[in-house]
């Protein structure tokens, strides 16, 4: 069974939260390194594919309906 693009978008968006968490509590903890600026670069990324990946559910089901 396939996933939609909604139910993917909503996953991308949950890892980037689940990231930028990590990344504030490692900040916290130890200060700006490698490892925060690589988790808020993977928070980035998530949360940019969510975006897509939600805009691409909507525009494909607004042309299923023409």
């Amino acid at each position: 069974m396939r996933r939609s693009p909604l139910f993917s978008g909503l996953i991308y968006f949950l890892l980037g939260g689940l990231f930028t968490y990590f990344a504030i509590d490692d900040v916290q903890k130890n200060g700006w390194g490698f490892f925060s600026y690589l988790l808020i670069l993977l928070a980035t990324f998530d949360f940019g594919s969510g975006l897509k990946m939600i805009a691409f559910h909507f525009r494909y089901k607004n042309q299923q309906k023409k």
